[in-house]
């Protein structure tokens, strides 16, 4: 990123390079089958401390600030649900076997006083103590209290059809910040403030869960992480980062910038990520080249960088070989 390059938050895809015609990120349109969508975001509030730096009636306030938000949401038609607290006391508390249940069903974060890097920054401190979730009716919306940043917010569908995810978290987003005194932390350089300093700017992160069961086959996600780099996609398991790729060949794909990119050119990367990376598994294109020049029509910088590391591993290729002839 150029140095004094100011970060642009924009949720509207009209303009934005690569959408197909009609502003419709339909994944149907590619030959693929409904699958796991989610989009979401961390954000902090501008009223409270950053997680580290927070002491426990901080949190407890936060989290019934946050409240008044929950109960806006609950009684609109289109949200509903519920809040799950883990604060001890607290009226909407729940018990440990409710709480693992969420946890199970990757509706809660885990137990955080068992991360030890979140404990070195004092984030996981006072746990459980204002932390949360609160759970749409149809479950495809959550919002995490007290976790790494003050929230993580969060939609998440089956389908094909990336706008619905996109959408409804800017329409939630919205919701929230009406409220007085819930305004998000952002900077006018840097964009909305998170814990996490490659989260910077957008703060956003949006994936499908994908079937590559070519690139996995060696039981590994290693040939997708290198065929989707150069794309600007990044690889992970399907429970998050660290976790291992499903028996089927199933990963989780998503853009890896949140810096200096907007929200819509996010949604949309996605879009064309899935489709070069549909056609590196059924095996077109699979010459470097052709992959280094589709990316980059779609992602500039990133094939930038590509053909950097590429030129610099040939370079080394012809040494050793020359020298081994000597």
């Amino acid at each position: 990123v150029p140095e004094g390059k100011v970060h642009i938050n924009d949720w509207s895809l009209a303009g934005v390079r690569g959408i197909p015609a009609g502003g419709k990120l339909d994944l149907s349109l590619l030959g693929l089958p409904p699958l796991s969508m989610r989009v979401r975001v961390g954000r902090n509030l501008a009223d409270f401390p950053l997680p580290g730096a927070m002491t426990k009636q901080d949190r407890l306030n936060m989290e019934t600030k946050m409240c008044q938000a929950f109960a806006k949401l609950i009684a609109m038609s289109q949200y509903g649900g519920r809040y799950h607290s883990l604060t001890p006391g607290h009226k909407d508390h729940i018990s440990d076997a409710e709480y693992q249940n969420l946890v199970k069903s990757h509706l809660m974060f885990k137990n955080m006083a068992d991360d030890p890097y979140l404990a070195t920054a004092g984030i996981s401190s006072d746990w459980p103590h204002g932390r949360g979730c609160y759970v749409s009716a149809d479950k495809g919306f959550i919002i995490w209290v007290g976790e790494e940043d003050h929230l993580r917010i969060m939609c998440m569908k089956t389908g094909t059809l990336l706008n619905e995810v996109f959408d409804r978290l800017k329409a939630a987003l919205d919701v929230v910040e009406s409220i007085p005194g819930l305004q998000f932390a952002k900077s006018p350089t840097f964009g909305y403030v998170t814990s996490c300093p490659t989260n910077l700017g957008t703060g956003m992160r949006a994936s499908v869960h994908l079937k590559v069961p070519n690139l996995t086959a060696d039981g590994t996600d290693k040939k997708a992480k290198a065929v989707c780099k150069p794309l600007g996609l990044s690889v992970r398991g399907m429970g998050g980062e660290h976790t291992p790729i499903g028996a089927d060949g199933t990963v989780d794909i998503s853009p890896s910038a949140r810096f200096c990119i907007k929200e819509a050119e996010i949604i949309v990367a996605l879009y064309k990520g899935i489709k070069l990376l549909k056609e590196r598994e059924e095996g077109k294109g699979d010459n470097p080249l052709c992959g280094l020049v589709n990316a980059a029509k779609e992602n500039p910088a990133a094939a930038v960088a590509g053909v950097c590391v590429g030129a610099l591993v040939t370079g080394l290729v012809i040494t050793r070989l020359g020298r081994a002839k000597k």
